[in-house]
């Protein structure tokens, strides 16, 4: 598998073209990011040709899905996120499904999700980019977002049945609302586009907390899968030699 690093997490409050360029220096050449739509897109394509960087996922303009009045807007900012992915040669869009309407039962919500990926996955197919939908933590961190249960993604995404439509798993999150990650991870490896990993608790870097990364790599790895592995943390050590020793953590990853 192939390590991303999302620029924005590691540094935090740092320009990002001064982020990517420092990362890319230091033989990073996977990155990702959060935002787009508040980025000079020449800037990213400078940085680009610039370094050899390839763009691994960028989050798509949100709008919910849950809601289905919020529909079109969803199906725009989708457009448009494409048309921006596609500027900078990025594969993979990151996807927010948005907050629980209490007052909506859940499998009314479900129900929108489901139409709402529907209806986007010919522009996916047909731009050849992926979309990968995101279940977070709602302990911790993400308090009244609507998808937080892994196997109902996985279930999102069999309805849906599209090539272009997965999951980000992200390991951190699933560890603190399920556990059970290794399980899950090899049960639904085809339904996967791309990992996020942190440690728990704090979401620093990978060697903190109570996450083997070494174990949930290697499975990962033996499972075939060849796409990304996002490192999405806040570091507490020195950025690049702790960068450096999450890497050696995960069996058989490149960094560029």
């Amino acid at each position: 598998m192939k390590i991303s690093v999302c620029s924005e997490a590691l540094f935090s409050g740092v320009e990002y073209g001064q982020a990517m360029g420092d990362l890319a220096k230091a033989g990073y050449r996977y990155l990702e990011f959060w935002v787009w739509w508040n980025k000079d897109l020449n800037v990213l394509k400078s940085l680009k040709e610039e370094h050899s960087i390839t763009f691994t996922a960028m989050c798509a303009k949100p709008a919910s899905l849950v809601d289905a009045s919020k529909r079109s807007e969803y199906k725009s900012n989708i457009i448009e996120s494409i048309a921006a992915a596609k500027e900078i040669g990025c594969k993979t869009l990151i996807g927010l499904v948005g907050d629980e309407l209490p007052d909506t039962p859940r499998n009314v919500q479900h129900d929108s999700i489901v139409l709402g990926l529907k209806e986007v996955a010919p522009l996916l197919d047909e731009a050849n980019v992926t979309l990968v939908i995101e279940p977070l933590n709602t302990r911790i961190d993400h308090k009244g977002y609507y998808l937080w249960d892994a196997d109902e993604a996985f279930e999102i995404i069999d309805k849906v049945g599209s090539p272009n439509i997965k999951v980000l798993f992200d390991i951190y999150h699933q560890q603190i609302m399920q556990g059970d990650l290794i399980r899950r991870i090899e049960a639904n490896i085809n339904k996967i586009g791309h990992f996020h990993a942190a440690g728990n608790p704090g979401r620093e870097e990978l060697f903190t907390g109570e996450i083997n990364y070494a174990e949930i790599s290697r499975a990962i790895d033996n499972s075939g899968y060849t796409g990304y592995f996002g490192l999405e943390y806040f570091p507490k050590k020195d950025i690049l030699e702790g960068l450096e020793r999450c890497c050696k953590l995960c069996a058989n990853s490149v960094i560029g």
